[in-house]
């Protein structure tokens, strides 16, 4: 792993991607509730399959908490078949709007305005929602200061041997929380330009390091 000022190291790291990439626009939904329908169906698959099934959910304006609840189970796994596991999305889906109802009476002002510490392990329990998806939620819907981590984070921070190999999520995502300031906004653009790099050039087989904004930090 290496060794040195860690916060000078992202943050050049996160300078570099900027320079070169600019502003990329992420997470984009309309509403939080889309938000956090998009974090539940991109498990697994690629955002342009999740697009699709936004899009249907959009047409058939069940896009809220009430009108999609309402839905039964096949109408509701066929508007999101795009995404792909829709059966197993669409159970879900339903099992964080039934925590909803039950907990937050149907709100989710009263579910996102919770401190982080509380809201975190909350969403932790719902069946369905992993560490990558409700950090999710809480950096793009609730708009808190929660680092999100996903494969092509860990791939290219190992890469360039900030994380060890076999890193669990919660390991990478502390290299993060504990070496940067708790924004946002930095944590929201930080996290859209991992994913541009991840796919562009940080690829698994065939990584594209010479042309790589972040070529001249490898080690």
């Amino acid at each position: 792993m290496k060794r040195g000022n860690l916060s000078s190291i992202l943050t050049s790291y996160y300078s570099s991607l900027f320079s070169a990439f600019g502003p990329q626009g992420w997470w984009p939904g309309r509403t939080r509730f889309e938000v956090i329908t998009g974090a539940i169906l991109t498990q697994n698959t690629a955002w342009t399959n999740v697009e699709k099934a936004i899009r249907n959910l959009r047409e058939r304006k069940v896009l809220c908490p009430e009108r999609m609840r309402a839905l039964p189970h096949n109408e509701l796994a066929g508007l999101i078949r795009p995404a792909g596991y829709f059966n197993i999305k669409a159970r879900r889906l339903r099992s964080f709007l039934d925590h909803l109802y039950f907990e937050h009476k149907g709100s989710l002002d009263k579910l996102l305005r919770q401190d982080s510490r509380k809201l975190r392990p909350e969403l932790l329990s719902i069946n369905g929602i992993g560490p990558e998806t409700a950090d999710s939620i809480i950096l793009y819907a609730a708009g808190r200061p929660e680092f999100v981590v996903d494969a092509y984070t860990k791939r290219i921070f190992e890469r360039h041997g900030l994380v060890g190999g076999g890193a669990g999520y919660e390991e990478v995502k502390a290299l993060f929380m504990e070496n940067l300031p708790p924004d946002a906004r930095i944590f929201n653009e930080y996290h859209a330009l991992i994913v541009r790099t991840g796919k562009d050039f940080c690829r698994p087989g065939e990584p594209r390091c010479d042309s790589c904004p972040l070529s001249r930090h490898l080690p």
